[in-house]
């Protein structure tokens, strides 16, 4: 989603700004909103998904008793994460529409967003439309911000409470609880990137609301414009991070561009059939996901008991 983000919504308003003409004129309007809302949903609920999971990861008693999660589960948990923000995200698509206004000065026409529901939609659908509209800096607040932040915060203190120093050293070895701080070191550095990224938005949004009701357009264009560009930046920055942090999965991103590149020839070297086992060795079970050890079967005691 990031990508489809970098790849779409940026080209739109670069364009916007520099020609004073919106590209693909109103649909444009309706999409770029509700690409960049379900884009904050996405992390959201994918945050807290991945913060449940690193709870159980480090509850649980042995690594060896946790089951593998199954693929048909986590392909639902995306499903619930991705449909379920776009369903969130429906009311962007009929609160925006297209407008435009000619310069007094110049007489050129500029077409820019509004956020007003259009007349022609159906009474109950468009009473529902103006209640997102009047809730809608709180929803940004409350479910966008404060659920994602709290609920990796308090995931990260309940795991180190309930888990304490002694059962950590009992019992994980020393390289799965390295693994595992990676991980959790991860999922903070995603927070912390997300959090820093949304915070500009929320406060211009309770400033402008509450403190400076006689904000000019172009003002508020310059702060909306503002709130996008990082909205940019965190889509840029959190698939290098996750990369960068996560370094199986950054290794085998780049032997999958390295391969992509330069062409899987049949015949390789030892050495480098060696690091290939071992990468899906390493890969073999989830970034997020612990996979049960196979643990050797107990030695026996030799002699009599005596």
């Amino acid at each position: 989603w990031d990508f489809l983000i970098l790849f779409f919504c940026l080209p739109v308003v670069i364009f916007n700004e520099i020609t004073k003409k919106r590209l693909l004129g109103d649909v444009s309007c309706r999409i770029v909103p509700f690409m960049e809302v379900s884009s904050l949903g996405v992390t959201t609920f994918s945050l807290c998904a991945l913060g449940i999971d690193r709870f159980h990861a480090a509850t649980s008693p042995q690594a060896s008793t946790r089951p593998i999660e199954q693929c048909q589960s986590i392909i639902a948990k995306l499903a619930v994460i991705w449909v379920g923000s776009m369903t969130l995200s429906v009311p962007e698509i009929l609160l925006w529409q297209l407008a435009r206004d000619t310069s007094s000065v110049s007489g050129v026409v500029t077409e820019f967003c509004t956020m007003k529901p259009s007349s022609n939609l159906p009474e109950s659908i468009y009473s529902l439309v103006l209640t997102y509209q009047n809730a809608r800096m709180w929803w940004y607040f409350g479910c966008y911000f404060c659920l994602p932040v709290l609920f990796t915060v308090s995931c990260q203190l309940v795991t180190r409470r309930v888990r304490g120093p002694d059962k950590k050293s009992e019992s994980r070895g020393a390289k799965q609880g390295q693994s595992e701080g990676h991980l959790n070191c991860t999922i903070i550095a995603l927070t912390v990137i997300y959090g820093l990224c949304t915070t500009p938005e929320n406060v211009c949004n309770i400033v402008v609301a509450y403190m400076s009701p006689d904000v000019s357009k172009q003002t508020l264009d310059l702060l909306n414009l503002i709130n996008q560009f990082f909205l940019f930046f965190k889509c840029s920055v959190t698939p290098v991070l996750l990369l960068c942090l996560c370094r199986p999965l950054g290794q085998a991103f780049m032997d999958c561009c390295c391969c992509c590149c330069e062409g899987c020839g049949p015949d390789t070297t030892s050495s480098e059939s060696s690091a290939d086992s071992k990468l899906k060795t390493e890969m073999s079970s989830s970034i997020f996901f612990d996979k049960p050890r196979e643990t050797p079967p107990p030695l026996l005691a030799l002699g009599t008991p005596c």
